[in-house]
């Protein structure tokens, strides 16, 4: 499993082409446990993890909300689909379990010639996506693709992600007013201004390699003004050699580094 802030156990997270791990905060476990399992599982992807305490699938992590973890809203996450029909059997599971709908499946070709998604709403009215492309890679579906946040301001965000870049893998691959986006290997999160709800109380982890990674990506935050939330270090509450560090954005998200030697 792959242990994030929410996390109370061990956890067997992977560098890879995705995120670390994504932890979002829920209002309601086991209703929201019911839609990812619904939804996901016509993706290809079981839970790796399922307790009292938060449910994971790879790296998309879900927990209750508590004193230190408000609910997560205004969030969009896609996850990646094996091929079109993919995309209209995740999206119909949805529909027809009663959840909301946010889009019916059909090409995107603003995000892409060759982009195909469906929308759904999941029971904290996040925007949970399929999305299938033939022009990118393929990983194994049911990974995260992508994230949109929301964010009081777009280029003052920017600043921020540009700075923990060069340690979090990070490039910056559209840069405009009203929207910013930075890319690792295959995967991507877009900074977006926000016109209604902005995102709040999500947890993005980025991989390392190196425990010395970990140390400069909250070094160099520090230095650039940000917040701490957690100096880097072991957290063997996770798993034996979690070893990681924590800041807050701009816009009060909890933003990790994480390297999983001796896992």
């Amino acid at each position: 499993m792959c242990s994030s802030d929410l996390a109370r156990g061990p956890g067997d997270c992977r560098l890879g082409r995705v995120f670390d791990h994504i932890g979002v905060a829920v209002s309601d476990l086991a209703a929201s446990e019911h839609f990812y399992r619904t939804v996901l599982s016509v993706l290809g992807i079981e839970p790796s993890y399922a307790g009292a305490d938060q449910v994971g699938w790879d790296d998309w992590w879900i927990g209750p909300t508590d004193s230190e973890h408000p609910v997560t809203r205004g969030l969009h996450v896609g996850f990646r689909a094996r091929d079109r029909a993919q995309v209209d059997a995740f999206w119909q599971a949805g529909i027809d379990a009663g959840y909301g709908d946010d889009g019916a499946p059909g090409p995107r070709t603003q995000y892409g010639p060759t982009y195909y998604g469906g929308f759904l709403l999941d029971p904290d009215g996040n925007s949970v996506e399929a999305v299938h492309d033939d022009s990118e890679e393929a990983v194994p579906e049911g990974r995260v693709d992508h994230v949109w946040i929301r964010v009081r301001d777009p280029q003052a965000s920017r600043r921020f992600y540009t700075t923990i870049a060069p340690h979090a893998g990070l490039r910056l691959t559209h840069d405009s007013p009203d929207r910013v986006q930075l890319s690792g290997r295959d995967y991507s999160f877009s900074l977006l201004r926000a016109e209604r709800q902005r995102t709040e109380h999500v947890h993005l982890a980025f991989p390392a390699r190196e425990d010395a990674t970990v140390r400069a990506f909250h070094a160099a935050a520090l230095a650039a003004g940000y917040e701490d939330h957690g100096a880097p270090g072991e957290r063997a509450v996770y798993h034996p050699g979690y070893y990681g560090a924590f800041v807050f954005d701009p816009d009060g998200n909890n933003i990790e580094l994480v390297n999983h030697h001796r896992a």
